[in-house]
């Protein structure tokens, strides 16, 4: 039990004098509290290996995290990709840095071109249907940002993007608590890309930033250099993907922990794998779309010996690389973690919401690997199958003045999924009330 004593007005303002007259803590051979740290991770070079360094860490934004733009048209949103309603796609936001306001148009110009490049590469490209995509305009004071083309070239940005962080040229760090305050503006941010205008080769991952608008973490590239959407790509292997890094440090020599939780390395191989049934083993001995075939090959999750990934050289080992079939599995769930398989086409009657017979109703599906049934109070209306839009008197939804269920079912089929507990999640279903 605590007992407090009550202490007079005088007797507390001399205390807060003698408070205020000690000395600093600091000054007196006391510890320093040490300063926040963020881990990135960075590419020196097109198609090379990784690397991590570990940097200063942005402030959290204060107070509001969408604060009143100071500059006419900074913080505006511009849908760039709709395919559904948010809540049921995988909403991407795109934050540029470095661009003035007369600059924006250029801006959403190369947030078309970047995002165009990233679902060139699968699974995104058998995907695209099950993303929105945003653009949050960021306006600054100066065209470019600091590092370019040179080290000692500073600029005033909104977001303060700069080649050179913590001495290394390519490694293009951010302010994460200003891109948190421009992310909140989107309709929502699952996923998020600050986009540099720049030519020059680089970018990062933070992917250990905590969000409290609910992504999961930050991605950032050049905005005019051809390579840099793979940085992007392989940054959403972490963040959607949940994937470890397939690269090794030759000196962290050989592991010894317990087996890692990520999806694509383990301390089995090809043989006690397949033996335990776990892990990759179902997709042990395909032919995966990064070359070669599906097996355990030493070094990865950062360590030489000790640890297996699936395949020689996939995109999380190297930049130019597709995801291993594992990889491709595990970004599909990462997907499906934000979107939904089944959506109503917009412009067309809402799901759940109550119609005529004559109403048009229609659905979205996300992949060619995916059919529609329909179902009339819970029978199906085969010679409908895989119609993306109907109308409820053609199913044969009857004029009698009673409430009808029309219902559309849909599972993705795909065989980039083969574990069959994923497999149960890739479903959708969405009903209307039909009277008449």
């Amino acid at each position: 039990m605590h007992t407090y004593r009550r202490i007079s007005l005088a007797a507390g303002a001399a205390l807060l004098s003698a408070l205020a007259a000690a000395p600093d803590a600091s000054a007196v051979g006391a510890t320093p509290t040490p300063k926040p740290t963020q881990r990135v991770e960075y590419f020196t070079e097109p198609g090379g290996h990784p690397h991590h360094r570990t940097v200063p860490a942005s402030p959290t934004p204060s107070r509001s995290l969408a604060p009143a733009p100071a500059v006419k048209g900074d913080g505006a949103v511009t849908s760039v990709v709709n395919n559904g309603a948010v809540g049921s796609k995988l909403d991407v936001v795109f934050i540029g840095d470095g661009y003035t306001a007369p600059q924006q148009e250029a801006f959403h110009a190369a947030v078309r071109a970047k995002w165009a490049k990233m679902t060139a590469v699968e699974p995104y490209a058998s995907y695209r249907n099950l993303f929105n995509v945003w653009a949050v305009d960021a306006v600054s004071r100066d065209s470019g940002v600091s590092g370019d083309p040179a080290r000692d070239v500073k600029r005033d940005t909104a977001l303060g993007s700069g080649f050179f962080c913590d001495g290394v040229e390519r490694l293009l760090c951010v302010d994460t608590g200003k891109v948190e305050s421009y992310a909140a503006k989107a309709p929502a941010a699952d996923l998020v890309v600050v986009l540099a205008n720049s030519a020059k080769y680089g970018g990062a991952g933070y992917n250990d930033v905590v969000s409290r608008v609910g992504y999961d973490g930050i991605a950032t590239a050049s905005s005019d250099n051809d390579r840099s959407d793979q940085i992007a790509v392989h940054e959403t292997g972490h963040s959607l993907g949940k994937l470890a890094d397939e690269y090794q440090y030759d000196e962290y020599g050989t592991y010894t922990g317990a087996e890692p939780r990520d999806v694509n390395i383990s301390t089995l191989d090809a043989g006690r794998m397949a033996a335990q049934r776990t892990k990759w083993y179902r997709w042990l001995g395909q032919s995966s779309p990064d070359g070669g075939t599906v097996g355990s090959f030493e070094g990865g999750g950062y360590y030489p010996k000790g640890l297996f990934r699936p395949t020689e050289n996939s995109i999380m080992r190297s930049l130019g690389r597709e995801f291993n079939l594992p990889g491709r599995e595990a970004m599909i769930a990462g997907f499906y973690r934000h979107a939904s398989v089944l959506t109503a086409t917009d412009g067309m009657a809402a799901a759940g919401s109550t119609v005529g017979r004559g109403a048009r109703v229609g659905v979205r599906l996300p992949a060619a690997t995916s059919t529609v049934h329909w179902y009339v109070d819970g029978h199906e209306v085969v010679w409908f199958r895989g119609k993306t839009a109907v109308v409820p008197s053609a199913l044969g939804v009857p004029r009698d003045g009673r409430a009808h269920t029309l219902t559309a079912r849909a599972v993705d089929r795909t065989d980039a999924v083969r574990d069959p507990e994923l497999a149960k999640r890739l479903s959708g279903e969405l009903s209307w009330k039909v009277v008449g």
